[in-house]
């Protein structure tokens, strides 16, 4: 009696901790993150070690122009003699670059204006809350034209710049709502009382409790990353010289790749896209069914054997 009286409480692991273990187990049980991870991989190995993949230099006129698929050629060459398997292959590092950060910044930004509404409420709330309608409502495509056009030159910065610009909107609004349903549960309460300041309630209460929320919304704002950065390069704003899917599909497209007889060269980087934004809204559906028990499909339960 007196050896279990010594123990002290049993440590209990970070609430943060606890909920990306609970996350990870839930990813390994649903199909549809088991596909969009898989299909994520090939492009972060692709986006790694594009010279183990494809060495040498993907913009080298090396080759015969317009070839089609051949031994050292796989996917063919381009107008100007280029390899399109090593551009191919070079071009996810760009793509997912922009993907990953625009999606990260987009996120923090949804986050900081969304949790601050929602915690704080009063006049921070309706300010904030009137800053988020404004952008909801204001047509994201054609803003994000405007901006690239007028910051042509800037290259993946600028495009980065404007797409988080246009993209935090919708997470903050869903974050807000978030905290508002969690603003007056006990623990929070609990942590008041004892008198911890406000950025402690929210760093060590709030958003380890919106942990599949953050994911989800990461996710789908590198969907919007990916498909509204593709559409930028491919009619020419941005760096046209830069490896991208988008810009592949631009020197494509200015070439007539279709009508010349180079099909690849336009078809491949619509695939490495659809790829890329496929694998994010897979796992963007799986996080939703994830945290939301009403998306997910109910389990056949086995009838035992009766003896």
């Amino acid at each position: 009696m007196s050896a279990v009286l010594q123990e002290g409480p049993v440590k209990r692991r970070p609430a943060a901790l606890r909920a990306l273990s609970a996350l990870g187990r839930a990813i390994l049980s649903n199909r549809k993150a088991m596909l969009g991870a898989f299909l994520l991989l090939i492009c972060i190995i692709m986006a790694a070690i594009p010279n183990v993949i494809a060495p040498g230099d993907p913009n080298a006129e090396n080759f015969m122009p317009g070839q089609g698929p051949t031994g050292d050629n796989w996917l063919g060459t381009t107008s100007y003699g280029q390899d399109i398997f090593a551009q191919f292959v070079w071009g996810a590092r760009n793509s997912m670059i922009i993907a990953v950060v625009a999606g990260l910044l987009s996120t923090v930004l949804s986050a900081i204006i969304g949790v601050a509404a929602g915690y704080l409420g009063g006049m921070a709330d309706g300010l904030l809350s009137m800053m988020t309608d404004v952008f909801l409502v204001i047509p994201a495509f054609p803003l994000v034209i405007v901006l690239a056009a007028y910051s042509k030159s800037g290259g993946n910065g600028m495009i980065i710049a404007v797409l988080v610009l246009t993209g935090w909107s919708y997470g903050a609004r869903q974050l807000r709502a978030q905290v508002l349903s969690l603003r007056h549960r006990e623990f929070l309460t609990a942590a008041r009382l004892r008198g911890e300041r406000s950025w402690r309630i929210i760093t060590h209460e709030i958003l380890p409790n919106m942990i599949s929320l953050l994911v989800a919304n990461f996710l789908g704002a590198s969907v919007y990353a990916i498909l509204t950065a593709a559409g930028l390069q491919f009619i020419g704003l941005g760096d046209i010289n830069a490896n991208s899917w988008g810009t592949m599909l631009y020197w494509a497209q200015n070439n007539e790749a279709l009508q010349a007889g180079i099909p690849l060269w336009a078809i491949m980087p619509g695939l490495g896209i659809a790829v890329l934004g496929g694998s994010f809204a897979l796992l963007n559906y799986a996080f939703d069914e994830i945290s939301n028990p009403v998306l997910r499909a109910p389990r056949r339960k086995k009838r035992g054997k009766r003896s």
